[in-house]
């Protein structure tokens, strides 16, 4: 990983990126909801890495799973992607999303997807900067 990249793999590490990550989930209830979340999700593969800034805090947060779909393979999908406000538009977040592609290259997968709410025109922006398109609608509901 380039130098200012981690890897979130202790308790402590990820308890450590809630401020960030609430910026994106505000429904998280503190650092040990997100701790506990994040615990259930490694069972599915779920990984976080962050971008530290000046003095090493965290400033943006990327979390991902591999995954294998009978259309398409091998996929890596990221379920979180977010840079603290006050850093937006400094290209941290563009440093974890080329990290993610080339995890996606080393692992030998065919796409990286990600959902990306239809209110988030600034979100949309960035993606499609980044070579993202819009492939599909992502369907839900309430049960």
């Amino acid at each position: 990983m380039p130098q200012d990249v981690f890897e979130a793999a202790t308790d402590d590490q990820v308890a450590a990126l809630f401020p960030v990550i609430a910026q994106l989930r505000p429904q998280l209830a503190g650092p040990d909801d997100l701790l506990a979340r994040v615990r259930r999700m490694r069972d599915g593969g779920y990984r976080m890495i962050w971008r530290a800034g000046a003095g090493g805090a965290p400033v943006a947060v990327a979390g991902f799973r591999l995954y294998e779909t009978l259309y398409a393979g091998l996929k890596l999908y990221v379920d979180d992607l977010v840079t603290t406000e006050d850093r937006r538009g400094a290209g941290d977040g563009t440093v974890l999303m080329n990290w993610l592609i080339e995890e996606a290259r080393r692992n030998g997968c065919a796409e990286l997807d990600l959902d990306s709410g239809v209110q988030r025109f600034a979100a949309h922006g960035f993606y499609f900067a980044r070579g993202l398109h819009i492939a599909s609608y992502h369907f839900k509901r309430a049960v």
